[in-house]
């Protein structure tokens, strides 16, 4: 993006607003329809291409980092692209999906990049900050997303995600699948989030579980989730016993515990009540006490672990309370939670505040405070409302004020550790822990990491939970779906309308399975003729093989002439299959899949490809996962494989194969035997 071409685009849209409805538009047909009316409404097409394909760019202003953004628009059309049929598709289990003839990838770069041209490599650059491909069909995948911990230095995950999840709906998108391998402080977030909260962090925006690779269904990944989730931490502790790290976790447990006004009774209580900490400051190391330099901790446990040196109390001028009592008082339709983590989000951005502006003043207003969090919470009316009830509250270490600046005559909040805040009430001061070097709910993800490597992983080596690790962590695609919806306001009939070719051999023509519908829109009093004519359009616009499409019949319709009016004979909203003919059923340009017809079939129940590496036998060349079949992620392939039933065939049966997996050992008291999953067969 040069600054000649910056200087001539006159249309700029707010980061945080675009493509809400009606900003700047509200597009209301199909998706491919949508896609070129905000290529036209909202973009300006580059003097330059990219193997031949237009490119599109749409500037976007991020008002609190003063930056200018470039989201990209590339339409890539199949026929004369390198990248004819879609992997994403294949490993989502579309393969069955017809190939549509154009692409949509949009694109937002890393930083660096955003002054430079695309380059012909840009849609295998791993490094955008976004990067998502929709099909004209609607069907799409998210490729890629990267924020503060991918490299950006101006959007953080949330606000891409949060945009990319407005233009989907915007455009109506129809289904989105993306392949969660996220990973954050060396943790596998679809792990430690599928534990906490039940879902993936892609399920903040309504992904849910698509398919798992190596033969994971639904019903496995909900019982895998139930069962971390719902360990109870008094077992932990009680199985911790006799292990060295054990005072460390009983530690990290006993804090968490104290500082915590509900109960924490389950893994999942303990992990979400961690991640809403936030972390706090570092503090000097303690005098005259042989302990190693500690980082400062939440308000209570500071409290019981302060240096004898420091007075622990309250002013007796003004009374600070913990917010989350504050929260827990409070008549409000928000749940305490809520509540809680808006403050998080208001108390961090007054830290990073003050920390970037080392003099004069570090508070912030009303409107700043606001402005602040409504990068990673939408609901203003929630935040309006803790920030009204934010005065002389605690938040982690910090006390929160609410004053007039002297200078400017303005309200601004303010925040200060707890530790130098004046306390005349004295407490008892217990011993110091000896058993650790860093003090518990000093910093949230330490304490975060130590649990999970701990008790999800290492702790997991031991009994049966690793089935239950192993299935969420095998369970890699999610998906998000917009469900077909009719406006009974607007003068339009909707429709999704499927094709059945003119042939009775329906299962020799989709072998891989029937392909999704078209939607379909025609005016309130449209015949059956003038619907056959759009469903023709429709389909001829969007699939390679339907260039010469031509419908006969409607299924239910085969009686009525063209000439009879639709209103009244069909519901608007329905699914209609259609029958016709000119279908190029011997087209390479068939399925998203491709035209290969190779067979999986793995030990472990999987009968497509789902992106996991395999191997073929070189006898049967029927495809099976190569860890399914003994061969680690690390080892190579051998140049000559023969599966276990060919093995089987050529020579006597042994007592056990080399590569057949045992079981894990015997079950803890608080972990079900493996059948509790129905996975006898595919672990």
């Amino acid at each position: 993006m040069t600054t000649e071409k910056k200087k001539g685009v006159s249309n700029f849209y707010e980061f945080h607003s675009f493509l809400d409805p009606g900003c700047p538009i509200m597009p209301m047909g199909p998706f491919r329809d949508n896609i070129r009316y905000f290529l036209q409404e909202c973009a300006e097409v580059e003097e330059y291409t990219i193997e031949g394909m237009p490119i599109w760019c749409t500037f976007l202003v991020h008002k609190i980092k003063g930056v200018l953004i470039p989201l990209y628009t590339i339409e890539e059309n199949v026929k004369s692209s390198v990248r004819t049929f879609c992997d994403h598709c294949r490993c989502a289990g579309w393969s069955h999906h017809l190939v549509s003839k154009r692409k949509y990838h949009l694109i937002i770069p890393a930083d660096s990049e955003w002054k430079n041209h695309l380059d012909d490599g840009v849609f295998d650059d791993q490094t955008h900050i976004l990067h998502g491909l929709i099909h004209s069909n609607g069907f799409g995948h998210l490729i890629s997303l990267n924020g503060i911990e991918g490299g950006s230095k101006y959007l953080c995950g949330r606000e891409v995600m949060d945009l990319w999840d407005r233009i989907c709906t915007s455009f109506r998108a129809r289904k989105i699948t993306v392949e969660d391998v996220s990973r954050k402080h060396m943790m596998d977030l679809r792990l430690l989030y599928g534990v906490a909260y039940g879902h993936t962090w892609f399920g903040r925006w309504g992904y849910k579980f698509s398919h798992g690779s190596f033969g994971i269904m639904e019903h496995h990944y909900e019982k895998a989730i139930e069962m971390l989730s719902s360990i109870e931490l008094d077992q932990v502790i009680d199985d911790f016993r006799y292990i060295s790290r054990s005072n460390v976790m009983k530690q990290v447990i006993a804090c968490y515990r104290g500082l915590s006004n509900t109960p924490l009774i389950t893994v999942r209580h303990l992990f979400r009540f961690i991640l809403a900490v936030k972390s706090c400051n570092s503090v000097k190391e303690k005098p005259n006490v042989a302990a190693p330099v500690v980082r400062a901790c939440s308000s209570r446990y500071l409290m019981r672990n302060a240096a004898p040196n420091k007075s622990v109390g309250m002013e007796k001028s003004v009374r600070y309370r913990k917010f989350s009592n504050v929260a827990a008082s409070l008549d409000s339709r928000w749940p305490v939670r809520r509540l809680e983590f808006t403050a998080d989000v208001i108390v961090e951005a007054l830290r990073e505040k003050r920390e970037a502006i080392r003099s004069g003043s570090c508070g912030m207003s009303r409107q700043e405070a606001r402005d602040a969090a409504r990068l990673h919470i939408g609901d203003t009316g929630l935040i309006d409302y803790v920030l009204k009830s934010m005065n002389n509250v605690i938040i982690g270490g910090y006390v929160v004020r609410r004053a007039v600046n002297r200078a400017t005559r303005v309200l601004e909040y303010t925040i200060q550790e707890l530790r130098n805040c004046d306390q005349p009430e004295q407490e008892k001061l217990p011993e110091p822990f000896q058993d650790s070097a860093v003090i518990p709910a000093a910093d949230a993800y330490t304490d975060v990491l130590c649990l999970y490597n701990n008790l999800l992983l290492s702790f997991a080596e031991s009994d049966e939970l690793s089935l239950a690790v192993r299935i969420v962590s095998d369970s890699k695609q999610f998906l998000k779906e917009w469900p077909f919806s009719d406006d009974p306001d607007d003068s339009l009939l909707r429709f999704i309308c499927c094709i059945l070719p003119n042939s009775n051999g329906l299962e020799a023509v989709f072998t891989k399975g029937y392909p999704p519908g078209e939607v379909v829109e025609v005016p309130l009093h449209s015949t059956i003729g003038d619907l056959k004519i759009a469903v023709e359009s429709a389909m001829r616009d969007t699939y390679c093989i339907m260039d010469n499409l031509m419908i006969t019949d409607i299924a239910g319709m085969e009686q009525l002439e063209d000439y009879e009016v639709l209103f009244g004979i069909v519901q608007s909203g329905s699914e209609l299959w259609v029958r016709g003919f000119g279908l190029d059923l011997d087209s390479e340009l068939k399925n998203e899949g491709g035209s290969d017809n190779w067979t999986v079939n793995c030990r472990c129940g999987a009968r497509d490809d789902d992106g996991e590496r395999m191997v073929s036998c070189d006898i049967c060349e029927i495809w099976q996962h190569t860890r399914c079949c003994g061969i680690e992620d690390s080892e190579v392939v051998p140049p000559l494989f023969v599966c276990e039933a060919c093995c089987t065939s050529l020579a006597p049966p042994r007592a056990q194969n080399s590569f057949e997996f045992g079981h894990y050992g015997t079950a803890a008291a608080l972990v079900p035997c493996a059948s509790h999953f129905g996975l006898d067969l595919i672990y």
